[in-house]
């Protein structure tokens, strides 16, 4: 190798010591390099996806040739505030995201507190599994399988309607909202039990003043998922839900039947102008703070 070659590979060592360097002192800069990427992809596959849709929502579709008029108009979210029918649904929506969600916070919470606190460390991975275990079946199939439990000649025979399509998505959900009250509640010290006994608190006190101040972090991001997906889910109403309707088909019928492409959009902002309201509430509280 001739001494070129000898100096360039020592410049080119001593530039990676001098990079590798500079990461080490700089710790925000190397964490900046390292989220680029999928930070890059987020912005161009999530945030862009966000703002084609919003931009989609202020055009409208030729009612003779069914194309798109790409001109700025508030005719869509006129029609949805005007609408009675929308705010129905709306509102129906909000009230089985609210009651899944409710439904799901009173089953889930004594489950992982006596899988955090009651059981063996060995026991706790196995119930960890039996819990992720659903999560592996194809959501139709689920959604199938309620239909037939609660069809008119089924099992529990309850028929079509809201109370088939809270409890089959109060179901769904359920592992959504079991897995983080059990992350916060194992990560509660059980010197914190023993000491509120010790002082003579009963077990309902223990739970107010000890347990449940220090899990609401927890239940607020198992609530953010079960409300969510309940909130735009269309497939399960579809299912056992009958001439229900929620904002999620109201999406679909548009996109599909309709062929109304802005108008779907427009009614899509809907749970996501929800979201960023609820979000922003329980942000106020400091939950999210200690997540």
């Amino acid at each position: 190798m001739t001494a070129s070659g000898v100096l360039g590979d020592e410049e080119a060592a001593g530039l990676r010591r001098g990079v590798a360097a500079f990461l080490h002192r700089h710790a925000r800069v190397r964490l900046s390099l390292l989220l680029s990427a999928p930070l890059a992809w987020l912005g161009l596959a999530y945030l862009g996806s966000l703002a084609a849709l919003f931009v989609t929502a202020f055009w409208s579709t030729d009612t003779f040739t069914g194309d798109l008029v790409k001109v700025f108009t508030w005719a869509n979210f006129q029609d949805l505030v005007t609408g009675e029918v929308y705010r129905t649904v709306a509102l129906r929506s909000l009230w089985v995201a609210a009651a899944v969600t409710v439904i799901d916070l009173v089953i889930a919470f004594p489950m992982a507190f006596a899988m955090a606190k009651l059981t063996s460390p060995r026991a706790q991975r196995w119930l960890v599994i039996l819990v992720l275990t659903p999560l592996w079946a194809s959501y139709l199939v689920k959604a199938y399988a309620w239909r037939v439990l609660l069809s008119s000649d089924g099992i529990l025979g309850w028929g079509y309607g809201l109370t088939a399509t809270i409890a089959t998505l109060s179901y769904l959900w359920l592992p959504y909202m079991i897995l983080p009250i059990y992350a916060g509640l194992e990560r509660l010290p059980n010197a914190l039990l023993d000491a509120s006994g010790d002082l003579g608190a009963r077990g309902w006190r223990t739970f107010r003043t000890v347990v449940w101040p220090l899990t609401f972090p927890a239940v607020v991001a198992g609530s953010i998922f079960t409300f969510s997906l309940s909130l735009g889910d269309y497939i399960t109403v579809k299912i056992v839900g009958g001439k229900s309707q929620l904002i999620g088909n109201v999406v679909y019928d548009n996109i599909g039947a309709a062929n109304n492409l802005p108008f779907a959009a427009a009614v899509a902002t809907v749970p996501v102008l929800i979201m960023l309201v609820y979000l922003a509430a329980v942000r106020r509280t400091g939950a999210l703070d200690n997540l």
